[in-house]
């Protein structure tokens, strides 16, 4: 299949005249194409086709039609129904109404190309780019940033059905490789054993019973893997990418054969940790999140946008990530982003989840930008108590690398050194004696004979975090922090029109690219309100509510 650089040309008439007569108070197929025209052009994609083939449908128009069918959760078929049959459709593509469209597949074929061509992040782009030269976007200004999960397009298994599951596909992906060899060597058993997915019956309520049968799995599965290693398999079965999950899974469920050739169902305290822990063999990047009350096997998506109250709000950056990545490890990489796209915030409005002391000072120091979200207070138990002294209370001499207490002595100790994950601090120690004869000594350490010891951070993050601190008391961080309560309807547009809560596809990629392709939608539906009415955006107000007014707020 290849790319023929077909013409974007007009509407045709006659689908311009019918559609104009079915809408004609518009609608968001005849906006879209009229405002922003056909948005995408084949030269986004054309590193996609080879120079030669069966000529392809335009590589636009399927661009298009993917924000369309995600705008409206439909599924590949109902697209594809919707460019034949459609007359909003037809005239945002810019077809004839007798045009037959395509196959539904030709959309899947379409997103497969662009993921393998690194291609997902212009669907996003290329609307940010058109929406800065209407003025509609700019960088500066107030941007926020939160969370939602995103479940897996796969079953939450328990550790059996993962043993067994995880056996039945990698024996399917032999068979359809190997099926004469498999035939030979597997025993007759197996067909009872593994011939249907684990869910479909009923597993052992006993534990013995439950753990016998996952060490039945686990010798099967060891055998498995032998007989394909072994000289007389056959080529390419043992490097199946089924046979490659097996093998990890059961590295992570299973010891190593014994002496007697027993293999051992792992127990719980030796298996590896939720970040790296596979859950279903059909999507081996699906991990276990929990966030409080909340537990799931999937993928985060990390949505940024913009707020300014005169503007449309528009999704600037979607970060899809494992469910067990922590949020501040993606507020680097959001406004390194937004800084490649030349879309950087002035303010940054995060909740706790994203920022620290450490992100504070670097988002400061590296992008000039003001990040704005609850910063962890002291938990010493002299602050948290309201009595004795806190880190608050010691004069830091940073050039001379001493601090001075309360009482006035100094300390003899700093050391910097690093935590168990990373993190440079500095530990500071007083004299021990100085610290046994202090009258002030109650109010300072409950240790009977050890001196009070303290844990700095580096001087820009400590700085960064006392001035967060006092800063989080005022009223006007209160109204800037305010603002970000506003991501969470975004969130619920995603999750509830558009279905962005549950995965289409199986992997992290496949995920990213349709957390794109939803916030493309997601920023085309607001235009086309926003474009209708500038106060679509207004909270709504009851009658009721709108008798008493607010009062306006201080100067």
């Amino acid at each position: 299949m290849s790319l023929r650089g077909e013409e974007l040309g007009g509407i045709p008439e006659e689908t311009a005249r019918v559609a104009r007569a079915a809408f004609p108070r518009g609608c968001l197929g005849l906006w879209l194409r009229d405002s922003l025209g056909t948005l995408y052009t084949d030269a986004d994609f054309v590193t996609l086709y080879p120079e030669r083939g069966r000529p392809a449908v335009a590589p636009w128009r399927l661009a298009l039609v993917t924000v369309l069918q995600f705008a409206e959760a439909l599924t590949d078929r109902q697209a594809a129904d919707a460019v034949r049959g459609r007359i909003d459709w037809k005239y945002a593509l810019g077809l004839a109404l007798t045009d037959p469209g395509f196959d539904f597949s030709v959309l899947s074929e379409f997103r497969e190309r662009v993921l393998a061509g690194g291609r997902a992040a212009v669907f996003l782009d290329r609307l940010l780019e058109h929406c800065r030269e209407r003025g509609w976007l700019g960088a500066g200004g107030r941007q926020r940033t939160d969370s939602t999960h995103v479940l897996a397009a796969v079953r939450a298994l328990g550790r059996l059905q993962l043993a067994e599951e995880t056996l039945r596909a990698a024996l399917d992906a032999v068979a359809r490789e190997a099926p004469d060899w498999l035939a030979g060597w597997a025993p007759e058993a197996w067909g009872a054993r593994y011939g249907r997915r684990s869910e479909a019956g009923r597993l052992p309520r006993a534990t013995a019973a439950r753990e016998r049968r996952a060490e039945q799995a686990g010798a099967d599965g060891v055998a498995l893997l032998g007989a394909l290693a072994a000289p007389d398999a056959p080529a390419g079965a043992g490097l199946l990418p089924a046979v490659a999950t097996l093998r990890r899974v059961w590295l992570q469920q299973f010891y190593a054969p014994d002496e007697a050739g027993r293999v051992g169902w792992r127990r719980v305290e030796d298996l590896p940790p939720h970040a790296r822990a596979i859950r279903s063999p059909h999507d081996v990047e699906a991990r276990f999140g929990r966030k409080r009350e909340l537990a799931w096997v999937g993928y985060k998506d990390h949505l940024t946008e913009t707020c300014a109250p005169e503007l449309p709000h528009l999704v600037t950056h979607v970060a899809t990530t494992a469910a067990t990545t922590d949020d501040r490890a993606v507020t680097p990489r959001v406004q390194a982003d937004l800084a490649a796209k030349g879309l950087l915030p002035g303010e940054h409005v995060v909740d706790a989840g994203y920022t620290d002391a450490g992100l504070v000072a670097q988002s400061r120091r590296l992008h000039g930008i003001d990040l704005v979200g609850p910063v962890q207070q002291d938990t010493s138990r002299q602050a948290r108590a309201g009595a004795g002294f806190a880190l608050a209370d010691f004069r830091i001499d940073w050039p001379q690398q001493t601090v001075t207490c309360p009482a006035g002595q100094p300390s003899v100790r700093w050391e910097p050194r690093q935590t168990a994950y990373g993190t440079p601090v500095i530990e500071v120690g007083f004299a021990r004696a100085a610290c046994r004869a202090c009258p002030s000594r109650a109010l300072c350490t409950t240790s009977p004979a050890e001196p009070r010891q303290l844990t700095l951070r580096t001087q820009a993050e400590h700085d960064a975090l006392r001035a967060a601190r006092e800063r989080q008391q005022t009223p006007a961080y209160r109204a800037a922090y305010a603002a970000r309560a506003g991501v969470e309807g975004t969130i619920a547009q995603a999750a509830g029109a558009l279905e962005a809560r549950r995965a289409r596809y199986r992997t992290l990629a496949k995920t990213t690219l349709q957390a794109l392709a939803t916030a493309t939608a997601i920023n085309v539906l607001r235009l086309f309100a926003w474009t209708q009415d500038p106060t679509a955006y207004l909270a709504r107000q009851s009658a009721f509510a709108a008798l008493f007014p607010p009062e306006p707020a201080p100067c």
